[in-house]
């Protein structure tokens, strides 16, 4: 698969992926970016012991996961309070408010609810985090009962 035909494939899912780690359109933005900066650079070493979407997916989670580690070494709240950032007003209130609760959730939960709603099989999803089918299945369900009760709990619908 050439690049070109890889990036229009997944550019929008890897997208929306990055999204519900930082719940920020631009750095969910320049974290898809550097995903796919990163499959550029690696996708002659690509094995196809893996499904290319798994193995794309797998770089985007690992791209979250280190920019969330290095967003721990350095808060936001330290940054001075005149440069907070201001919010994407495009998307619609309950996507966002859907983001932001994907957000919050521990980083394995976030990498397997944002697959799950980008239609990635559920073998696929239990390959990238390292769990068993099995137990992606059951974690999904949890997960949909913790952010449905956190929409009942806000008066969302």
């Amino acid at each position: 698969m050439e690049f070109e035909e890889i990036y229009k494939t997944y550019w929008d899912r890897i997208f929306r992926l990055c999204m519900g780690f930082v719940n920020d359109y631009d750095a969910a933005q320049d974290l898809a970016q550097e995903t796919f900066i990163i499959v550029w650079q690696k996708l002659e070493t690509f094995r196809n012991e893996s499904a290319i979407g798994t193995w794309i997916f797998r770089i985007a989670s690992n791209t979250c996961l280190r920019q969330i580690e290095k967003e721990k070494r350095f808060p936001k709240s330290d940054l001075p309070v005149h440069l907070s950032e201001e919010k994407q007003a495009s998307i619609e209130p309950q996507i966002q408010y859907l983001y932001k609760c994907i957000a919050e959730l521990p980083e394995t939960e976030r990498i397997i609810i944002s697959l799950e709603l980008e239609d990635v099989k559920q073998a696929e999803i239990a390959k990238i985090v390292g769990l068993s089918e099995a137990n992606v299945r059951v974690k999904i369900h949890r997960i949909k009962e913790k952010l449905t009760q956190k929409f009942k709990e806000n008066g969302q619908q």
